[in-house]
């Protein structure tokens, strides 16, 4: 709800500083007063007059200017805030839009409770706090989808859902689609991609590769195969030292065997020996066990030139596959592994089925959501026809027919409906496109009847009408005033008027003034609190002769206190 509103220097106002309460409030006031300002101040306070629209609202020679409004929260302007991340502790909310001229450029910002905004988080907020109909919005009609907004909002919570449902599914199938796209663009590189594979995997096949350190071994086996006569000669001096013994020099095992032979005899003298008798037989039969290996690897150690050029030309081999691949031997095992996984599913080929099969389930769950979509839609259309028609013929339009027609569209995150709004106001004349064949004056009801339905399902934000009643008198501004009226109930509604009737039928009524200060012009704006004010603004919205329009406006006004 709107609580407060203050201006400075914006357009023909100086100063105004205004506050409001729930219920019917009309501003009221001679043609070219400013009536409108306040409500093109409100739209430009939430997103609206951007550029060259924006810089006429500062009042002329003026530096600077400011807009600034006072709402009071509700669930939802606080479950806003609560995803903004804004402290929502208050108990109102503060909006504010600055304009300032220098160096001949004119720019503007967006405050919320103080804080800098973006036009993008006002533009989100707006829903929840205003809704604005002004004249002409037979164009607002001709925008792409907006029927379908409003046909959407009018069914509510279950529509809201299944669209939600929608939303997904076509976001699933987008993402599939492009996906499928640019693997079918980039078919013939994965052409390519696969041949390469499968000559690297070929290459890896035939190399034979199955040990990782098969190239540690081989180094080991050459190296032995180089040195074979050295490591030979080696062989035969520690066998001769150990076993043999040389220059008629015992070996280490027989002087080891005699070692064994005097603590043998020492230990019959002496007992206690038995240990160390013990450890001496243990280093001969371990220098035995020695001699043995040693005598076993002399006889596998051989000197084959045949067998060394064959570990040469393998352990060269490898080192080309190492720089062809970039690769040691263990990660080339690793990379033929991947090359036979991925080869062995179908390579280009069957990821691009699979993208295909992918994108078609999408698809078809995307067609499923819209289907259900639209039958959610028709039925809620059959509503909205016949809610509407229960305030539109009380309105002048006894012989009015109304439908919601749907036709297939091409799918997007809204469905595949394209929702139109067939009218006729006449017997005899065919539906057609409200926005082609509705007068203003039947446009005007027909949006206050749509807002009036829409109220009901469209949470809780101020009702603003801008000369709705325009074209329309006597008993019919009558029915628009009731309307009003009823609506305001519920909600916070504004409206510009020219009607006495509709003024007459508010809780709160402005007028809107315009005087010549210095020079300058100026509007002023004041509240109507008393019976008296009242009744003359009412009677010179009658015009004509001054005893009977104050005698029709007395009338007017005691009819409402009745």
């Amino acid at each position: 709800m709107l609580i407060g509103l203050r201006l400075q220097n914006i357009a023909l106002i100086d100063s105004l500083d205004l506050s409001f309460d729930q219920g019917f409030t009309v501003l009221t006031g001679e043609t070219g007063a400013g009536k409108s300002i306040l409500f093109e101040a409100l739209d430009a306070l939430l997103g609206g007059a951007q550029g060259t629209a924006g810089v006429r609202l500062l009042s002329f020679g003026e530096e600077r200017g400011q807009i600034e409004a006072s709402f009071a929260l509700d669930s939802a302007v606080e479950h806003w805030l609560k995803d903004q991340e804004f402290d929502s502790e208050d108990a109102e909310l503060v909006l504010c839009r600055e304009w300032r001229r220098q160096d001949n450029r004119v720019s503007s910002r967006f405050r919320l409770n103080g804080v800098t905004v973006n036009r993008q988080q006002i533009l989100t907020l707006r829903p929840l706090l205003i809704d604005l109909t002004v004249q002409g919005q037979a164009q607002q009609l001709a925008r792409p989808g907006q029927q379908r907004w409003w046909l959407d909002r009018f069914g509510g919570v279950v529509l809201e859902r299944t669209l939600l449902q929608v939303k997904q599914s076509w976001s699933d199938w987008q993402q599939n689609s492009l996906r499928l796209e640019q693997a079918q663009a980039n078919w013939q590189q994965l052409q390519r991609q696969r041949q390469e594979e499968e000559m690297q995997l070929e290459e890896l096949e035939l190399a034979q590769l199955d040990d990782c350190c098969e190239d540690k071994t081989l180094q080991r086996e050459q190296d032995r195969l180089v040195h074979g006569v050295r490591l030979q000669e080696g062989l035969g001096v520690l066998i001769g030292r150990l076993k043999l013994g040389a220059d008629q020099v015992p070996s280490v095992l027989d002087h080891l065997a005699a070692c064994v032979h005097q603590l043998q005899a020492m230990s019959l003298l002496d007992s206690s020996l038995a240990t160390q008798l013990d450890q001496c037989l243990d280093f001969e039969a371990g220098l035995q066990d020695l001699i043995h290996q040693l005598e076993h690897y002399g006889s596998v150690l051989e000197s084959d030139p045949e067998r060394l050029g064959q570990l040469q030309e393998r352990l060269a081999f490898l080192k080309r596959l190492e720089r062809r691949f970039g690769l040691d031997l263990p990660q080339m095992l690793v990379r033929r592994d991947e090359l036979r996984n991925h080869l062995a599913v179908g390579g280009a080929e069957a990821a691009l089925e699979k993208l295909k099969k992918e994108e078609e389930n999408a698809r078809n769950c995307m067609d499923r959501a819209n289907q259900s979509l639209t039958v959610v839609r028709e039925k809620t259309a059959r509503q909205l026809e016949q809610k509407l028609m229960t305030y539109l013929r009380p309105m002048g339009l006894e012989n009015v027919r109304f439908k919601v027609q749907l036709n297939s569209s091409m799918p997007s995150e809204n469905g595949a409906d394209a929702v139109q709004f067939l009218f006729s106001a006449n017997p005899g004349q065919p539906l057609a496109p409200l926005a082609e064949v509705a007068s203003g004056g039947e446009m005007s009801r027909f949006l206050l009847a749509l807002k009036t339905t829409l109220s009901a399902v469209d949470g809780r934000s101020t009702l603003l009408f801008d000369e709705i009643d325009a074209g329309v008198s006597g008993r019919l501004s009558g029915e628009i005033a009731s309307l009003l009226k009823d609506l305001a109930l519920h909600r916070q509604v504004f409206c510009v008027t020219h009607q006495p009737l509709v003024a007459a039928a508010a809780d709160h009524h402005f007028r809107v003034s315009k005087l010549v200060e210095q020079g300058l012009t100026r509007s002023r704006v004041s509240q109507l609190r008393d019976t008296q004010s009242r009744m003359q603004e009412l009677a010179d919205l009658a015009g004509g002769d001054l005893a009977e329009a104050r005698a029709y406006a007395a009338s007017l006004l005691d009819h409402q206190v009745a």
